[in-house]
C-alpha cells in the first residue's frame, strides 16, 4: 500500500479541471501548465505549503478584508506545488486560497497601500524620531477611530495657535456673514447676496526645512499673500416670479457650505431658497424652495453629500444632493432655528435661538434629543475677569452650534456662555462664562438724555455674544468669535470634561478688526502634518441683524497660517 511520503511529488499533483468546466476563478496571466496529476488526491502536509506572504498582487482598496466576500471555499490544502523553474503548476493561487489566507493577503495589501500613502505625503525622508513614532501605526489608529465616531487626535498641542501668521483682505462688498472651504479654496456670502470664490494660498514645499536627527526646525512661515479672487456672483430680483429660475432672487446670504468632494457650493439666503451651485463656475444647478422662511444654516453630512438645511420656520430638512432629492422634515423646535451642525453619522444638532434647547437628531431612528440650555453646568470655569452679578445673565438666545464626535458637541449663546454638552447628560457638562468678555462700560451720558444724568442708573457690562464657533472634527480644538478682535482657542481635556483655554489665534489681541460671523478651518498635508488654515469672515454687523453696529470693523476675511509646534527632541 502506497505511503503518503513514498509518493512521488507529481502524484500529488491536482488535476485541472476539463474545458467545459469554467475556472472557478480567473487564472494568473503568469501561470504555466504543470504535468499531469495521478488519479490518486492526497493533501500535502502543512509545512509544504507556500507561504501567503511570498505571493505579490496589485494592492487594491476596495477589496474587503472580511472573509466574507470570497469567491470560492477552495481549501489551502489542495496549494499547487512549484517545479524547479519556479512556475506554478496547476490553477492559479487564488483557487487554492483558504479564508484566512486571502483575509491575510489583503490585511498586508491595506498595510503595504497605506504605508506607500505616507511616505507619498512626505516629501523628505523620515528621520529616526518620526520613525520610533510608527506613523504606519497611528494611521491605522486613526482609521479605526473615526470609524467609531470618537475623539482621536490631540491638536490642540501640536499646532502653534499663538504664532499664526495673518493675511487680511476685503473688497467692495456688505458684511461676510458666512465662510466654507474646500481646500484650496473659499467661498464667502455678504448680507448684499455676493457669493465669492477664492483661491487660497499655496504653502511652498521647498521652504519646508529637511528633518535632521538632531532637533526638527521650525518651518518658515507662508508669505503673506492674499487670496485671489476666482469668481463671483450675486442675486438676480427680476426672476422672483419666474419659478423655473434655479437661483437667489435677492435679500441677504447667511450661509454657505462646500462639499467634501469639491462637487458642490450650497447658499442660503433670507429669500428662503436653498441653491446649490457648480464649484466650476458658480453656475446654480438647483434651487430648493421648501422652506417658508430664511435659510440660516447648512450642514454637510461629512465624507457625502448629503445635506442638512435649519430655517427660521423652526424646521430642519435633510436633501440628497446627489440626486438633487428632498428626503424628509425634522419637527420639535419652538423658535427659530439659527444653526446646525453634522459629522459623519446619520446625526444633526442643531440650536433653537429662543426655545433655548438644541435638540440631536437621530435620522435613521426618528428620534431626537432635548438638552436644554440655561440651567447651568455640572462645573463652569474658573475665569480671571470679575464678572458683576448683574452682568451674569442667563442665556436668552442659543445662536451656535458645532459637533466634536458623535456624542459630544459645543453650543454658544447670546449670554457668552461657551458650554460643553454629551448626549448621555441632560445638562452642560462644563460651562465657560463670558468667554468672549465684557462690553466696555457705559458713560452716564451714553445712558440718559438728561444733563446731569446719574452715575447710579449706568447698567453693568454686558458680556459678549459668541457669534461664531468651529471645530475640527474628532479633534480636542474649539474656535470661537465675537467682536473683542480675536478669535479664541480652546482645548477638550482629556476626560472630555472640561474646555480649556488656549489664547488666541496671532500674537496679540485686536487683530481681528470687526464682527466674526462665521470660521471654517481645513488641514495642512495629510492629517494636519503642515499646519492648520483658519478663514475667518468679518463685517460691522452681526449676520442675523443690526443691533450692534462695529463702527471700525472691517468687512471681509481673514486667513491665519497656524504652524506645526516645536518639537524638542527626547533625551536618550
Amino acid at each position: 500500500m502506497p505511503s503518503y511520503f513514498t509518493t512521488p511529488g507529481a502524484q500529488k499533483k491536482r488535476k485541472r479541471p476539463e474545458a467545459s468546466e469554467g475556472p472557478k476563478k480567473r487564472l494568473a496571466a503568469s501561470s504555466k501548465a504543470g504535468p499531469k496529476s495521478s488519479s490518486t488526491t492526497t493533501r500535502a502536509p502543512p509545512s509544504s505549503r507556500s507561504a501567503p506572504a511570498a505571493r505579490k498582487k496589485p494592492a487594491e482598496r476596495d477589496e474587503s478584508i472580511s472573509g466574507s466576500d470570497l469567491d470560492s471555499d477552495v481549501s489551502g490544502d489542495d496549494l499547487p506545488d512549484r517545479d524547479d523553474s519556479g512556475s506554478t503548476s496547476g490553477d492559479s493561487e487564488d483557487e487554492a486560497e483558504t479564508a484566512a489566507e486571502k483575509r491575510l493577503r489583503l490585511a498586508q495589501q491595506y498595510l503595504e497601500k497605506t504605508k506607500q500613502e505616507v511616505e507619498e505625503q512626505d516629501e523628505y525622508a523620515f528621520d529616526a524620531e518620526e520613525i520610533d513614532r510608527d506613523l504606519l501605526a497611528e494611521r491605522l489608529v486613526e482609521d479605526v477611530a473615526e470609524t467609531k465616531g470618537k475623539v482621536y487626535r490631540h491638536l490642540a498641542a501640536e499646532l502653534d495657535f499663538l504664532h499664526a501668521d495673518h493675511t487680511q483682505f476685503r473688497w467692495n462688498s456688505g458684511s461676510v456673514t458666512s465662510v466654507a472651504v474646500c481646500a484650496p479654496y473659499a467661498y464667502t456670502t455678504t448680507k448684499d447676496g455676493q457669493l465669492t470664490k477664492w483661491k487660497i494660498q499655496d504653502l511652498p514645499k521647498d521652504q519646508w526645512p529637511q528633518t535632521t536627527r538632531k532637533k526638527p526646525k521650525k518651518p518658515p512661515a507662508p508669505p503673506k499673500r492674499k487670496p485671489e479672487r476666482l469668481l463671483q456672483t450675486k442675486p438676480n430680483p427680476r426672476q422672483a416670479k419666474d419659478k423655473s429660475y434655479q437661483g437667489h432672487t435677492g435679500g441677504a446670504l447667511l450661509t454657505v457650505r462646500a462639499s467634501q468632494d469639491g462637487q458642490f457650493v450650497v447658499t442660503g439666503g433670507a429669500d428662503k431658497r436653498i441653491v446649490v451651485h457648480s464649484t466650476t463656475d458658480l453656475r446654480p444647478l438647483r434651487a430648493f424652495t421648501h422652506h417658508r422662511d430664511a435659510v440660516t444654516g447648512l450642514a454637510f453630512r461629512r465624507g457625502t453629500n448629503q445635506l442638512f438645511s435649519c430655517s427660521a420656520d423652526r424646521t430642519v430638512k435633510v436633501w440628497s444632493l446627489d440626486e438633487f432629492a428632498y428626503i424628509e422634515t425634522l419637527f420639535g423646535h419652538q423658535d427659530a432655528i439659527l444653526d446646525v451642525d453634522a459629522l459623519a453619522g446619520e446625526r444633526c444638532v442643531s440650536v433653537g435661538a429662543r426655545d433655548r434647547t438644541a435638540r440631536y437628531w437621530k435620522v435613521p431612528e426618528e428620534s431626537q434629543l432635548v438638552f436644554r440650555g440655561g440651567q447651568g453646568g455640572e462645573k463652569k470655569a474658573p475665569t480671571t475677569t470679575k464678572i458683576p452679578k448683574a452682568s451674569a445673565a442667563h442665556p436668552g438666545s442659543l445662536d451656535r452650534v458645532a459637533m466634536i464626535d458623535d456624542d459630544i458637541f459645543v453650543t454658544a449663546a447670546d449670554n457668552g456662555d461657551l458650554a460643553l454638552w454629551n448626549v448621555n447628560r441632560k445638562k452642560a457638562v462644563f460651562v465657560v462664562p463670558c468667554a468672549h468678555g465684557l462690553e466696555d462700560p457705559l458713560t452716564p451720558e451714553q445712558t440718559s438724555a438728561d444733563a446731569e444724568p446719574d452715575p447710579k442708573q449706568v447698567p453693568a457690562p454686558q458680556p459678549r455674544a459668541v457669534t461664531a464657533l468651529r471645530t475640527i472634527p474628532y479633534a480636542d480644538v474649539v474656535l470661537t468669535g465675537s467682536w473683542d478682535g480675536c478669535v479664541r482657542v480652546w482645548r477638550l481635556s482629556e476626560d472630555k470634561k472640561r474646555l480649556e483655554a488656549v489664547g488666541v489665534l496671532g500674537e496679540e489681541e485686536g487683530l481681528v478688526r470687526g464682527v466674526v460671523n462665521d470660521i471654517a478651518v481645513f488641514e495642512r498635508g495629510e492629517r494636519g502634518r503642515d499646519g492648520l488654515c483658519v478663514v475667518v469672515a468679518t463685517g460691522k454687523e452681526l449676520r442675523l441683524g443690526r443691533w450692534k453696529v462695529v463702527k471700525e470693523g472691517r468687512c471681509g476675511a481673514m486667513v491665519f497660517e497656524v504652524p506645526r509646534a516645536e518639537v524638542h527632541p527626547t533625551s536618550g
